[in-house]
This record gives structure tokens, C-alpha cells and sequence, in this order.
């Protein structure tokens, strides 16, 4: 049962899993602007790597964000439109959801044991979320570290996150972290952007513990208003 798992967060990428989450392939790209020319290629090459029709596909993952707009809206759009053709479910996972859980895994971090994921929100800030590790280790669900929401999902200055506390006592990870260590050290061999691969798996990992049909919500979450508006109407010049 083949699922196909995208992000457009940071970068853009893309895994294909089956329904254990073990990745048969993916793709990755460091492009944080042309995520629409990008992503259609990469879905095709990692179907093709993996020999799996996309009528296969049982199930379509997408990172929800935290992220600015544009690229954030490509990677749902696309997971809705080839969900919607192909006849499967979408679902969401934040993509810190994705950070914190790799993060528990690649540093080996126990039960208990609290992560703070900071990503790039551009504009000097980040998007940040503080989790607690539920499950550690090979043998939790489907493979991997299951996380917790502790604080946030919010979004704001590296320094004002650090100065508020919600770093201490914590795993610090993400790219936002790397770009701010003055204020967020980041700890070494961190994740620094979403895995896919781990999007799947903490999707599968959360439908096996819900009701049959259960839809995970695929809404965006931006924190931020579009840079983009309509222009105000003008108003009408007294005669």
C-alpha cells in the first residue's frame, strides 16, 4: 500500500513509503522559490525509481507547515488535486511534527526527553513548537520516535524565543536554529528540514490509532497573513 508524502515548507521533497513506512525512494531539492516547476518532476521520479503506478497509491501525505504562503499553498494544492484524481485520502502533518520526531530518532532521545524545533520563517524570525518524545526508538509505531505537542506552534524572533525560555531544557533543531545559534544552539546532527519519509510515517503511525476513515487535516497552517492582498477600495472623490 504505497503512499506518497510530499513537503514544501523549506525545500521541496518528496518520498514514496509503503504502508509499514519504510521509504522506497525520494527526492530532495534546496529551492526555496520555484517549489511549483520542482515538485510534479519529483512526484514522477520517485514513482518511476520505485516502479509504482501512481494509480497504486493508496494514500497521499503533504507537510502543513508552519511556512510562508506561496510555497506552503503549492504542496497542499498538489496533494489535494492528485488525492482528489486518484480517488485516496490526504492527509496532514505539521512539518515541526516531522523535525521533532526525526530528531528524537537521529539523536537517540528517550522518552520524556523535550525537543525545540525552530524553522526559517524568513523576515528575521522563526516558526517554532516545543515537543516531548511519547515513544523512542525502533520499536514505537511504525518504526520511530512519536512526539508530543508541548508549546506553540508560534512564530516570532530567535531572540525573544530564547529570552521567553522555551528553549531551556530542551533539544534544540531546524534550520531557524542554525541560522540563529547565537540565540537557538542547535544541537549537532540535528535535522535542519522536514523529512517526508517521517511525514508518512507519523501519518500511518496516527490513522492506526484512530477510527476507521479518519482524515488527517491537510488546512495550512501560516501563523502569518499573505504579503499579498487585494488594495483597499478607493474611496469615491466628493463632487
Amino acid at each position: 500500500m504505497p503512499v506518497l508524502a510530499l513537503d514544501t515548507s523549506s525545500s521541496v521533497a518528496v518520498a514514496l513509503t509503503d504502508g509499514t513506512g519504510r521509504t522506497l525512494a525520494a527526492r530532495s531539492a534546496p529551492e526555496q522559490r520555484h517549489h511549483a516547476e520542482l515538485l510534479a518532476p519529483m512526484i514522477d521520479a520517485v514513482l518511476t525509481e520505485a516502479g509504482v503506478d501512481r494509480t497504486q497509491l493508496t494514500a497521499v501525505v503533504a507537510g502543513t507547515g508552519p511556512a510562508p504562503y506561496t510555497g506552503l499553498r503549492v504542496g497542499l494544492v498538489t496533494a489535494r488535486t492528485l488525492a482528489l484524481a486518484l480517488g485516496v485520502p490526504v492527509h496532514g502533518v505539521s512539518s515541526l511534527d516531522a523535525l521533532a520526531a526525526e530528531a528524537a530518532d537521529r539523536l537517540g532521545l528517550a522518552v520524556g526527553d523535550e525537543v525545540l524545533v525552530a524553522s526559517d520563517a524568513r523576515r528575521r524570525e522563526v516558526y517554532w513548537a516545543r515537543y516531548r518524545v511519547t515513544a523512542a526508538g525502533a520499536g514505537a509505531s511504525h518504526g520511530g520516535a512519536l512526539v508530543e505537542l508541548v508549546a506553540g506552534p508560534s512564530v516570532g524572533s530567535a531572540a525573544s524565543v530564547a529570552a521567553e525560555g522555551r528553549a531551556a531544557g530542551a533539544v534544540v533543531v531546524g534550520r531557524g536554529a542554525q541560522q540563529y545559534a547565537a540565540d537557538l544552539p542547535p544541537a549537532e546532527g540535528g535535522p535542519l528540514d522536514p523529512d517526508p519519509a517521517v511525514l508518512a510515517r507519523l501519518a500511518l503511525a496516527r490513522l492506526a490509532a484512530a477510527p476507521a476513515g479518519t482524515l488527517l487535516p491537510s488546512e495550512p497552517l501560516y501563523l502569518r497573513r499573505p504579503d499579498a492582498v487585494p488594495p483597499a477600495e478607493r474611496k469615491r472623490a466628493l463632487a
